[in-house]
């Protein structure tokens, strides 16, 4: 906070008193592919995000500036311009939800300057992106005393990220982040926006993400063709079932029905589909009753659907993962798209350092890669900081 108050007095120099404002990334822990097939997700916030130092301009000017990009310097433009443009890199994601903002109606009726800091680990999945899109919602709120709810906030900064930005991203990540509650994690319903806070007591347990540092080069395509064999499933069971998503199906009407889908990859990643949606359904049952070991086994009974199933996991993943079990993890699997990226383990909170040493030497030995661990925590949600400076 003290380095952020003096970057933003160093760039954008102003003495009146400015307003301070943090949303955190999130981790999902289980609910993998289900939010474009109809199902439920189930993440949470983290204790680390991006932090955002802001005050209101008397003119249309609007200034950026990021602590995690000093070499692009201050990022100027007005708020009658707000268009894409490839160099201004990341400043297009704030400049969208202003832009998004303007355009459902919102009077943002003069500039801002915006300084901002994140501390999520860099490429480690934790959606930085939607951790700056509702920073900059919470500083459009306060600063123009808009009357907009949460979960619009959140609508509006995922519009911003499809239709500015052009990254045809689900809402998970920024409800996760726009919604978060300490402690707790939030089953969504991705088609009905219908959501509920489950705590979660870590108190013995600590939640570890390892980061295979693997190039995800094959995520984009292999994504595109994982939702193209579910909408073929789901046309498959709709010429005899009234099913609006492979979310509305059980495991049972699954498996009575399965023989409808004519390609057999097809049957596999619908199978993944509906048995992911009920772990975690189930998964929220089992913390609601206190049991954090069953929890733990459906997280690896689903990072085993997305190896065999939905076959989106990999090497990297998969040795971590395998690593994290022989290491007792109460459970471990990957979370993310797949082909690289991170996953998310439940530790006995007393072995996290041997834990960190012996599945990273593992991972190690097996893939020629150095993998990064990080402890995280439960966090809130986007919000103003009271007090500012």
């Amino acid at each position: 906070m003290k380095e952020l108050k003096q970057a933003f007095q160093e760039r954008l120099g102003k003495d009146e008193p400015v307003d301070l404002f943090f949303a955190p990334g999130r981790v999902n822990l289980i609910g993998e592919h289900t939010d474009y097939n109809g199902g439920h997700v189930f993440p949470c916030a983290l204790s680390v995000g991006t932090y955002a130092a802001a005050q209101k301009r008397k003119d249309t000017t609007i200034r950026l500036y990021s602590m995690n990009f000093p070499d692009l310097g201050v990022i100027e433009t007005d708020i009658e311009y707000l268009n894409y443009r490839d160099e201004d890199d990341w400043a297009n994601y704030p400049k969208g939800v202003i832009e998004t903002f303007r355009a459902a109606g919102y009077e943002i009726s003069s500039g801002m300057d915006i300084a901002f800091y994140g501390n999520i680990p860099n490429g480690a999945g934790l959606s930085s992106s939607a951790s700056i899109e509702l920073v900059t919602s919470v500083v459009l709120k306060e600063l123009f005393q808009l009357s907009v709810d949460p979960v619009e906030m959140v609508k509006l900064s995922q519009q911003a990220e499809n239709e500015f930005v052009g990254v045809n991203c689900g809402i998970m990540d920024q409800f996760a982040i726009g919604m978060g509650k300490k402690d707790h994690a939030i089953l969504l319903n991705c088609d009905s926006l219908e959501y509920q806070h489950t705590p979660i007591d870590l108190t013995d347990h600590a939640l570890i993400i390892a980061n295979t540092n693997k190039r995800r080069g094959l995520a984009d395509s292999k994504y595109n063709e994982r939702r193209e064999q579910c909408e073929e499933a789901l046309k498959d069971l709709q010429q005899n079932l009234s099913i609006h998503s492979l979310g509305d199906l059980t495991k049972a009407e699954f498996e009575d029905h399965k023989h409808l889908i004519e390609d057999s990859l097809a049957q596999k990643r619908a199978k993944h589909a509906v048995y992911e949606n009920r772990r975690t359904m189930e998964a929220v049952e089992k913390l609601n009753a206190g049991d954090i070991e069953g929890f733990g086994q459906l997280m690896n009974e689903s990072h085993v659907s997305l190896r065999d199933d939905y076959e989106v996991t990999g090497k990297e993943l998969d040795a971590l993962v395998e690593a994290a079990w022989q290491e007792d993890a109460v459970g471990s699997r990957m979370t993310g798209a797949g082909f690289g990226g991170c996953t998310i383990s439940i530790v006995d909170r007393t072995q996290v350092e041997a834990f960190m040493d012996n599945v990273g030497r593992k991972y190690s030995e097996k893939t020629g890669l150095e993998a990064d661990f990080y402890k995280v925590e439960i966090g809130d949600g986007a919000k103003k900081i009271e007090g500012g400076f």
